[in-house]
């Protein structure tokens, strides 16, 4: 028996969807420094090449559009294919359209679904077939805070233009749950599904509104915003191989905002 399982992801194959924003960047950067291979699959190579100036032969990007079946087996296809691995699949990305809890269209709501439900979903499926015929693998959905409790609507009274909407919260919700559902059908294949669920983590142009920043902070325990760095190394732990005994679970990063 092993005394310890080190936290490293090295020789590993990962591919994370959306790995240059905001969170992915700080993701992508945790799991190189521990070892792994990325593949980041987004729609901008130009924002792949923005955030990642200087060239790591560790880190490769495949263009993927998470709305399309087609896009989404044609890369997961060509990465196994160039690295005869997948190890892990990180289901970041989000595309959405549309704010007011009131005044949302059918198609806004519509589109919110898919780009943060329905593409997990899309993603999840199309995986399976290679971590089936690799005998092991691993998915990690990203939700939200707000895919747990409702917001406090007061804290975005002087700034209605950041109201987080209701169709983000309602598919980050069904994340969750689609994480427990996958964890149990694909446990017997060796197959670990696990979520992680951000709380207040506002880019950089959000940042500037200090008013805002002022009142999300006091929603925490810590008294402070999430910085990247500080959901990004849970990521890493869940790849390593000391997380091979944890699956179904939520890992909640807020500064204790949802404990309340």
């Amino acid at each position: 028996m092993k005394s310890s399982y080190p936290l490293r992801v090295d020789e590993k194959i990962i591919i994370i969807t959306g790995g240059y924003g905001h969170l992915g960047s700080a993701i992508t950067k945790s799991l190189l420094d521990h070892g792994a291979h990325v593949v980041i699959a987004g729609r901008s190579k130009k924002k792949f090449l923005d955030v990642f100036i200087k060239e790591d032969k560790n880190l490769t990007f495949f263009e993927i559009d998470i709305a399309s079946t087609t896009s989404i087996q044609k890369v997961f296809s060509e990465v196994y294919l160039k690295y005869g691995a997948i190890d892990i699949l990180i289901n970041n990305a989000v595309y959405l359209s549309g704010q007011s809890p009131e005044k949302m269209t059918d198609k806004e709501w519509e589109t919110g679904i898919d780009g943060t439900l329905n593409s997990t979903f899309r993603c999840i499926r199309e995986i399976i077939p290679i971590f089936k015929q690799l005998g092991k693998g691993k998915i990690i959905n990203v939700s939200s805070m707000y895919g747990i409790v409702a917001p406090d609507f007061a804290v975005y009274d002087e700034s209605p233009e950041f109201l987080n909407p209701p169709h983000y919260g309602a598919a980050k919700a069904g994340l969750i749950q689609i994480t427990k559902y996958y964890a149990s059908y694909l446990a017997k294949y060796n197959i670990l599904v696990n979520a992680v669920t951000p709380g207040p983590f506002p880019s950089i142009e959000i940042q500037q509104n200090t008013g805002f920043i002022e009142r999300l902070a006091g929603k925490t325990l810590v008294g402070r915003i999430g910085q990247p760095e500080d959901v990004a190394g849970v990521f890493t732990f869940l790849s390593s191989n000391a997380a091979d005994y944890i699956t179904g679970q939520n890992f909640i990063i807020d500064g204790g905002w949802t404990v309340r």
